[in-house]
């Protein structure tokens, strides 16, 4: 990698939330998609189907979120298989492309601790059940950052992460990076930096850029480190269906205009030496903090209060589910949390639950108390997902994504009756009778009714 030109990585963060209705496993039909059955399907043959069969995964730096790679596993195989073998071309030259991401999109700095180093572990582990190695960096959900969610990722032994030049303070001449941020105790973990500016034109303004090679060699004239255009993967193809043939001209740069990197590559000729600082609980999509998912914001149109009384109901509800979970692993499990993490192997189908379970029993566990504790960690599962941002990033209540983290945690609720007896869906409803649909009229709590009803009886 010469000096001597700009040097170009494009980062594309793919993602999906858990569509599957959790108590079949199934997406059900998203009228929104047609003709396709669902957005998962539409997006794929849109954007991840096109861009694997151009093999130009490889040549980029990218996450695939673990709820969408597993569900392309399963439904778009010969795609899963051609993203993996990106990674592994990549490897084969000398370090893979791919990064992780925290397993379901939680906004991090917004959770417990404990809750933090799940996501992580569950996305390292999902990361390493896919690809076959440990990752090198992680994709924060929503780019949302603060220094105890880096501290978590160092601790898991992650090196680096993204951000946007805009959740960051002080000189970058190094363009992109990468750049030292320091933790406690003299510790420190490496961000790289994306151009925001640049990465917006290519988000919001495609079609007025012209040919990309020629916007790119324009807009790298004159710079001579790394520049980072970071952006959901889901802009090539699908928010703009000219977005493959860009994405394949931009890779292509005319001769000696500028060199196209992948980050980790990068990362391994050009160690962090400069140290900046982070601005805490900022995100790239809220201008506002981490308002967006919390307390709500002028990032949505209308009337936002919805969204801190569905964050307190979920965080209540969670509260409630963990505790119900303590209580029954007293006395028989001497780690709960630890197999909380460790869970991710039987969700991944790496390990039978039952030998699971023995590795951390204190003792022989009788039959009832080992399926009511299966049924807790399955709740466990779902409780986590319930925090999916997709559920506060839109500006209506009653909309396919807050429905989806409803949904999630209408399953949790089932799984820890059916565990310990306690019945938690009178307490969650009345959290959420306050939030209210500006569009339909409907409440939080009519919507988890009509849930609540329509559920699969599945004893």
């Amino acid at each position: 990698m010469g000096e001597s030109r700009p040097a170009l990585a494009v980062h594309g963060h793919f993602y999906q939330p858990p569509r599957e209705d959790p108590w079949t496993g199934e997406v059900p039909p998203e009228p929104g998609a047609a003709p396709y059955h669902d957005f998962n399907e539409k997006i794929t043959a849109e954007c991840y189907r096109p861009l694997a069969e151009r093999c130009l995964f490889e040549r980029i730096s990218f996450n695939v979120g673990p709820t969408l790679i597993g569900w392309l596993a399963r439904h778009a195989p010969e795609t899963y298989r051609r993203i993996l073998e990106a990674d592994r071309v990549n490897v084969a030259r000398g370090v893979g492309n791919a990064i992780a991401q925290s397993a379901h999109h939680t906004i991090l700095p917004l959770a417990r601790r404990r809750d933090k180093v799940t996501q992580v572990y569950w996305g390292i582990q999902s990361f390493q059940h896919r690809f076959g190695r440990h990752p090198r960096g992680m994709w924060l959900p929503e780019m949302a950052v603060d220094l105890a969610t880096l501290e978590v990722l160092a601790e898991a032994g992650l090196t680096f992460t993204i951000l946007s030049s805009e959740q960051v303070r002080g000189p970058l001449p190094r363009g992109a990076g990468p750049y030292r941020i320091r933790l406690e105790a003299n510790a420190y973990f490496t961000v790289f930096v994306r151009d925001r500016d640049l990465s917006n034109q290519v988000s919001f303004a495609m079609p007025s850029l012209g040919p990309a090679e020629r916007w790119a060699a324009e807009a790298l004239r004159g710079r001579t480190a790394l520049t980072l255009l970071a952006t959901d993967g889901e802009t090539f193809g699908h928010h703009h269906r000219e977005g493959i043939d860009f994405l394949d001209r931009l890779l292509r740069p005319p001769a000696g205009a500028y060199e196209v990197v992948t980050l980790t590559e990068y990362l391994r000729a050009h160690p962090p030496m400069e140290e900046i600082e982070i601005l805490q609980n900022t995100a790239w999509s809220c201008a506002h903090g981490l308002a967006r998912w919390s307390t709500g914001c002028a990032c949505t149109p209308g009337d936002s209060r919805w969204k801190a009384i569905l964050r307190a109901a979920m965080d209540l509800l969670a509260e409630e589910i963990d505790a119900a979970y303590l209580d029954l692993a007293h006395g028989w499990i001497r780690d709960p949390w630890r197999l909380r993490d460790e869970y991710i192997h039987v969700v991944l189908g790496a390990m039978e639950a039952p030998a699971l379970l023995r590795e951390f029993a204190d003792r022989p566990l009788p039959s009832d108390v080992e399926r009511r504790l299966l049924l807790a960690l399955q709740a466990q599962v779902h409780r986590q997902r319930m925090f999916a941002s997709c559920g506060w990033f839109f500006e209506d209540l009653d909309g396919l994504e807050p429905r989806l983290v409803i949904r999630q945690a209408a399953r949790a609720i089932e799984l820890i009756e059916q565990a310990t007896g306690v019945d938690l869906a009178a307490g969650y409803r009345r959290a959420l009778a306050l939030a209210r649909s500006g569009r339909t009229g409907k409440t939080g709590a009519q919507i988890f009714d009509e849930i609540w009803a329509a559920r699969p009886r599945l004893g």
